[in-house]
C-alpha cells in the first residue's frame, strides 16, 4: 500500500494552531500522510507573532531535497516564505521534481494583524513562484497585496481572481472571510477550465480563526494528493474548512484567536 504525500513547506506555530502544525494537523485530517519543510520559527500565540527565526535558506532546501529524494510527494503546500531568497530557494528546489500539485498560499498577515512578509518579496512572489503553482489561496487582504486593487464587496472577486490568475495559467481560490456579509461566498477561478465557482457557506460568529488558511490551503493539497478533479479537491476542502470552524466555535482556548477544529470528524 502507498500513502497518499503530502510535503508542506512553511512557518512554525508553537501554540498549535497556524502554519506547520496546522498543516499536518489538516494533511492528516484530509487523509494523507504529511512530510515538513520548517522555513521559520515563529514566536506566536493566539494573541499576535512576537518574533520570526529564519531557517538559513541551505537548510530550507536540504529539508526539501531530503523528503522528495526519499518519500517524495503527491502535493506540496507552500506557506509562509518571509524573503525573496527565500522565495527563489524553494521555487529551485522544487523545480527539479516536476511536481503539478502545488498549492500556495501567499501568506502576509497574520490573523492578529501582524506582517509576515518583508516589502520586497512581494514581486518576486508574483513574478517567480505564483507561475510555478497550480493553486494559490490568497484572502482579501492578500489579494489586494498581490493585484494592487481595493476589495470592498462580494463583486469585486470575479475579476481579481482573474487578474491574479497569470493569465489564465494559474488556478485561484479567493477567501471572502474578511466581507462582511452574513453569507461568506469564496470564489474560485479554474484556470485549467476557464471557469469561476462560487463556494458558498454561513458566517459563523467566532473568534476561533487562527490558522484558517493554513489549514484551507492544506487541505485543498490533501485532495489534490488523493488525485481528485480540482473543482472537487477544492470543494472538499471547503466542506472540511467549513466544518472545522463551526466544530471550533464551541470551544475557548487561548487569550485571542483559537484555532479551528482539525480533527472534529474524529474527536471531540
Amino acid at each position: 500500500m502507498n500513502y497518499n504525500r503530502v510535503l508542506s513547506i512553511a512557518g512554525s506555530d508553537p501554540s498549535g494552531g497556524a502554519g506547520i502544525q496546522a498543516d499536518l494537523k489538516a494533511i492528516s485530517a484530509c487523509g494523507c500522510y504529511a512530510a515538513t519543510a520548517i522555513t521559520a520559527v515563529v514566536d506566536e500565540n493566539t494573541v499576535g507573532v512576537f518574533g520570526v527565526h529564519p531557517i538559513p535558506i541551505d537548510f530550507v532546501k536540504g529539508q526539501i531535497k531530503s523528503v522528495l529524494d526519499d518519500i517524495g510527494a503527491d502535493a506540496v503546500k507552500i506557506g509562509m516564505l518571509h524573503s525573496s531568497e527565500l522565495i527563489r530557494a524553494v521555487k529551485n528546489a522544487l523545480q527539479p521534481y516536476g511536481i503539478r500539485n502545488i498549492v500556495f498560499d501567499p501568506v502576509m498577515v497574520a490573523t492578529s494583524g501582524d506582517k509576515l512578509l518583508q516589502d520586497e518579496a512581494i514581486e518576486t512572489l508574483k513574478n517567480e513562484l505564483i507561475p510555478i503553482t497550480r493553486v494559490i489561496t490568497p484572502n482579501i487582504p492578500e489579494a489586494e497585496i498581490l493585484s494592487g486593487k481595493k476589495i470592498s464587496c462580494q463583486a469585486d472577486l470575479p475579476a481579481v481572481v482573474k487578474d491574479l490568475s497569470c493569465n489564465g495559467t494559474v488556478s485561484v481560490l479567493l477567501k471572502a472571510g474578511h466581507l462582511t456579509e452574513d453569507e461568506l461566498t469564496d470564489i474560485f477561478y479554474n484556470a485549467e477550465t476557464d471557469e469561476t465557482i462560487e463556494l458558498r457557506s454561513n458566517r459563523v460568529t467566532t473568534k476561533n480563526t487562527h490558522g484558517t488558511g493554513c489549514t484551507f490551503s492544506s487541505a485543498v493539497a490533501s485532495f489534490l494528493a488523493k488525485q481528485l478533479p480540482l473543482n472537487d479537491a477544492v470543494r472538499s476542502a471547503k466542506n472540511y474548512i467549513n466544518r472545522a470552524i463551526v466544530e471550533g466555535s464551541g470551544y475557548e482556548i487561548g487569550k485571542g484567536h483559537g484555532p479551528v477544529h482539525h480533527f472534529y470528524q474524529f474527536w471531540k
